[in-house]
């Protein structure tokens, strides 16, 4: 079996791999569980100053990333799989969408810097457009090691243990519910009495109940759809 890709089209190469070359990610990177190649995307310009960018028509602050230069590294350097632009106008990422992109066999991801990219290059390579979340980086790299990085924990042999992914937020619908270890008093801080009462079955129950408790508050949206989910069970 081939080792899952990522690509990355960037003006930024030297901020790879970065954190994926550390922990779980870097482990599994040297292992060869995962590949990733690098691509300066200034390589591709074609004037002796390697311009990348230009003024928007239609007039506005910024800059925008010429479409004849990412088509160019684009057309040269894209892996397999998806092509992936993270933008925040894009559509969220989430746990269920990095689970279908760790599925496949890789993804290239375009990241974007000063007011973004030409929106035709995105139409011609049919682009997927997706968000980090509702705030705005200087720069698609953070989000493109962050997109990254989930997608290498679900391969097979990233993880010390697989129970540990069933366990996670998002998996069943809710939030992940709190963690203690030792010390088991701590700065007159006492773990929670059933978590050392070896009653399984009550300690799921537990952890169950303060999972619904901190999605209820947090995520009303998750929660929203969870009971949704539940009732349809029920019918």
């Amino acid at each position: 079996m081939s080792a899952w890709q990522a690509v990355v089209l960037t003006l930024f190469p030297e901020m790879f791999p970065g954190p994926l070359g550390l922990s779980l990610a870097g482990r599994a990177l040297e292992r060869g569980i995962w590949a990733l190649e690098t691509v300066d995307i200034r390589a591709f310009a074609c004037d002796k100053h390697r311009s990348v960018d230009d003024t928007p028509f239609g007039g506005g602050a910024g800059m925008v990333m010429r479409p004849d230069v990412l088509d160019a590294a684009i057309t040269a350097k894209r892996g397999p799989g998806p092509l992936v632009y993270l933008t925040p106008r894009g559509w969220p990422i989430t746990q269920e969408r990095v689970k279908a992109l760790a599925a496949g066999p890789g993804v290239t991801v375009l990241c974007g810097r000063f007011e973004g990219v030409d929106q035709r290059v995105l139409d011609a390579h049919e682009a997927l457009e997706l968000s980090l979340g509702d705030f705005v980086l200087s720069g698609g790299e953070p989000a493109a090691i962050a997109l990254i990085d989930a997608c290498v924990r679900l391969a097979p042999g990233v993880m010390g243990s697989e129970d540990s992914l069933s366990e996670e937020s998002f998996e069943r619908g809710l939030l992940e519910y709190p963690h203690y270890t030792r010390p088991q008093v701590w700065a007159g801080r006492e773990v929670p009495e059933i978590l050392v009462s070896g009653h399984h079955a009550r300690i799921k129950a537990w952890r169950l109940a303060q999972a619904e408790d901190v999605t209820k508050a947090r995520r009303p949206d998750l929660w929203r759809a969870y009971g949704q989910g539940l009732a349809k069970k029920e019918k």
